[in-house]
């Protein structure tokens, strides 16, 4: 099975709802419409073979319109033509929602609670979507792109030595 056949076959099947696709070292890379990711991973999995679900995990693109700020990205392997592909599905960035993989692969179960738990992409119809790393108490999600990556208050750096700014800038 190459990627052009995969490629058709998600065409002939999903039409406007699948798009962008890309054939990255060797690896099919493309889009699913929200409304159609469970939908795909069906036909993917039942009808193309992909039946282990490799990794699912979460992006934020704060810069992005608020349509595509969110995304969950799937990677998925067909074990008998030993072909792998990976998806996105973007998301809302005020409601990044998204129904569950879980009551198709197993292995989603966890690696969507650790994408809710960073990201807070709430899986819809996950079995028990809670925290899984960090406190039940926090009401942030560490790795979205909303908090600055240092503290801004430190006066015990000197950015030259970060490679931020060349080491002769300064220099009289």
């Amino acid at each position: 099975m190459t990627n052009e056949q995969i490629q058709e076959q998600l065409l002939a099947k999903f039409g406007d709802n699948i798009s962008a696709f890309k054939d990255e070292f060797g690896m099919m890379s493309f889009e699913v419409s929200r409304d159609f990711n469970t939908e795909a991973l069906h036909f993917l999995r039942d009808e193309l073979g992909f039946n282990f679900l490799t990794d699912v995990c979460g992006i934020h693109y704060p810069d992005m319109e608020t349509e595509r700020q969110f995304a969950v990205v799937y990677h998925l392997h067909n074990w008998v033509e030993n072909v792998r592909i990976r998806f996105k599905s973007f998301l809302n960035g005020e409601n990044p929602e998204i129904e569950t993989a879980s009551k198709l692969y197993l292995s989603a179960n966890w690696q969507e609670r650790e994408t809710y738990d960073f990201y807070g992409i709430v899986f819809t119809g996950h079995p028990d979507l809670k925290r899984i790393l960090n406190m039940d108490e926090m009401v942030s999600f560490p790795l979205r792109k909303e908090f600055p990556l240092e503290d801004g208050s430190r006066t015990d750096k000197d950015d030259r030595y970060f490679g931020r700014i060349p080491v002769n800038a300064n220099s009289n």
